[in-house]
This record gives structure tokens, C-alpha cells and sequence, in this order.
């Protein structure tokens, strides 16, 4: 599992010559980071002058640290729903039974790995609504983490909507398509708006 896992290993998987974990991990990862990000500037952001947001800033730490554990999981959910796919286009075909099943087996895989990243997106939104909750509120001293909180969802959300678009296109159910398209139409772009909005808001507090 990823999340069990040394950075040097998890690494050198990626960069090796095997199909999984690839990219669809890595998204996870960058949304789990920047998750961990939003729970170090709330932490930072506690007790004293602070106070009167401690409400605000625990509920912040809480769903912060969740997201953390979420991520992790479907960034092992990536890889395993990846090797399914990679396991379908292995099955026997030479018959036309045989065929049928593998396209069938195939087509099944491609659905569920489309899964994992869908979720992915949503919960890079979460991570840039955390990051932007904290803006008026943060210790100026770790502001610049909330821009790289809501720039690590972005890059998050963008890889997990190309690595839909890869299975979409694999995908000859139209339900299944179009349920899909349903899911996700529209959904990256308002995350990469609103991280981008944030990214440039905590660079204009910096310089003033």
C-alpha cells in the first residue's frame, strides 16, 4: 500500500517499468499533500492571537486530516482498479466465447478505474475549500502554504480528469458514458478556477 510505504520505494515503482502506480497514484498523492498542507497552516494558526478561530481551525485540522487518510486510499484504489484493467486485456481469446468475455471483463475494468479519479476531483475541491476557509484567518507567517495547498489539489485535479479521459475514450457503453460526462463535466474546471483565484489572492496578501 502507498500509504505504508517509503517515499524511495514509492518512487522507485513510479519510475520504473511497470504500468502501476503511474499517474492516477500520483494525482492522489499531490491531493493528499496538499490536504497535509491545510492541516500544517490551521495548526500554525491555533491558540493565542488565534484564538477566537479555534472553532473554525479544528474543524479545519479534522476534515484536513481525513482528506489526508481518503487520498491515501484512493491513490491505492487507483493502482489496484489499473491492474484489473491490465489483467482484462490478458484473458484467453481465442474463440469467440472466449472474446466475448474479455471484452466484457475489459469494459467492466475500464468503468471502475474510471472511479477512482472521479472521486479524486472531488475531493481536490474539498482541499482548495479547506485552503480558501483559511485565508483571512491563517498565521501570515505560513500563508504561502495555502497557495501551494490549492496549486497540489489543482495538479491533483487535472491528472485525475486526463486519466478519466483515457478510460472514457476505451469505454463503448454509452450509459456509462454519459454517466460519467454526468459525474465530472464541469467539475476540474471549477477546481482549478478556484485554485488558481486562491493562489493569486494569498500572492497579492504576500506582496501587499
Amino acid at each position: 500500500m502507498i500509504g505504508s510505504e517509503t517515499l524511495n520505494d514509492y518512487l522507485g515503482r513510479l519510475a520504473s517499468r511497470n504500468p502501476t502506480p503511474g499517474g492516477g497514484a500520483a494525482a492522489a498523492l499531490h491531493a493528499a499533500q496538499g490536504a497535509a498542507l491545510v492541516a500544517m497552516v490551521a495548526r500554525f494558526s491555533t491558540g493565542g492571537k488565534y484564538e477566537q478561530h479555534e472553532e473554525t481551525t479544528s474543524r479545519i485540522i479534522s476534515a484536513a486530516d481525513h482528506l489526508i487518510d481518503e487520498a491515501l486510499g484512493l491513490a491505492d484504489a487507483d493502482e489496484v482498479a489499473f491492474k484489473d484493467v491490465i489483467a482484462s486485456y490478458k484473458l484467453p481469446a481465442a474463440n469467440d466465447s472466449e472474446r466475448e468475455a474479455r471484452a466484457g471483463a475489459i469494459q467492466s475494468a475500464l468503468v471502475k478505474a474510471a472511479q477512482p479519479p472521479v472521486q479524486l476531483i472531488k475531493l481536490s475541491g474539498a482541499v482548495v475549500d479547506l485552503a480558501a476557509e483559511l485565508l483571512d484567518i491563517a498565521n501570515p507567517n505560513v500563508i504561502s502554504d495555502i497557495a501551494a495547498a490549492a496549486d497540489a489539489a489543482r495538479a491533483a485535479a487535472t491528472t485525475a480528469r486526463v486519466n478519466i479521459d483515457i478510460n472514457v475514450v476505451a469505454i463503448k457503453d454509452t450509459h456509462a458514458r454519459a454517466t460519467l460526462a454526468e459525474q465530472t463535466d464541469g467539475l476540474e474546471e471549477k477546481v482549478v478556477l478556484a485554485a488558481d483565484s486562491l493562489s493569486q489572492h494569498v500572492r497579492e496578501r504576500i506582496l501587499g
